[in-house]
């Protein structure tokens, strides 16, 4: 989740993979950042992987299993400094599980999953080894990192048990940056229906470059035709405007 610095609320963003058939990008707008919101969005009827980063709200959800995320492991080493070189080791290790993840890019998600296990698993094993032998100060920066990779290992393993799992959640990441860039508007959006219609926005827009559409052509054609549309009557109408249908594709790439 994502919080302007001007703002006492929070925006939670939920995303399908990348490579999803019908790919989504939905903001949550939020005064808390309590567990009750993944609640919220991902009802009962949600039951499979979540990519998500060390936050404890996530764990121990009903049908939610969650995925540890490679990056920030990454990141809390290189955070950490050259701790008598052992930061280096740990940033080094991450660096070959992406480094060997680029080269598994164009696979189908079994032979992504047959190449990790014949090429990931010896690396993560190795580290898991590395690092629960490391002798560090709890309360270092290093220890911190360690503490952080030793609470989240079952996650951070499960990129190996299917093949369109992703290492990091950076395309998260990357889906939330609009946010900062638009921080400075946040100041005119102070009341909690502000917040909720920027989350609106943010989802049309950034679910229709998910696929592919031209948000601008995409708009325009949401404005000039469900004014007009009897969803009442004929509320199978809206499949046709969502952004993956035959229709959006035609007239808003």
């Amino acid at each position: 989740d994502g919080r302007p610095a001007t703002s006492d609320g929070r925006m939670w963003l939920f995303q399908t993979l990348d490579k999803a058939d019908h790919p989504v990008v939905f903001y949550h707008a939020s005064l808390t950042r309590e567990r009750q919101n993944i609640l919220d969005v991902l009802t009962d009827s949600f039951h499979g992987y979540c990519h998500c980063d060390g936050y404890s709200a996530y764990q121990h959800i009903p049908g939610l299993t969650v995925v540890g995320c490679w990056a920030h492991m990454r990141r809390k080493f290189h955070e950490a400094g050259d701790d008598q070189g052992q930061a280096a080791i740990g940033l080094a290790y991450c660096n070959q599980l992406f480094a060997l993840e680029r080269a598994f890019k164009d696979l189908s998600p079994s032979e992504r999953k047959t190449h990790r296990h014949r090429h990931l698993r010896p690396i993560l094993e190795e580290f898991w080894t590395w690092l629960e032998n490391l002798p560090v100060l709890s309360k270092s920066k290093l220890g911190k990192s360690v503490a952080y990779g030793l609470k989240l290992k079952e996650a951070l393993m499960r990129v190996l048990e299917d093949g369109r799992l992703v290492l990091s959640n950076n395309s998260a990441e990357r889906h939330i940056r609009p946010l900062t860039i638009g921080r400075k508007n946040f100041l005119f959006s102070t009341s909690e229906a502000g917040a909720e219609a920027n989350a609106m926005a943010y989802t049309i827009i950034e679910t229709a470059k998910a696929n592919g559409l031209n948000p601008y052509r995409y708009l325009c054609r949401l404005f000039s035709d469900l004014p007009n549309v009897e969803f009442g009557q004929h509320p199978e109408l809206l499949e046709t405007y969502l952004p993956w249908s035959e229709q959006s594709q035609q007239t808003c790439r």
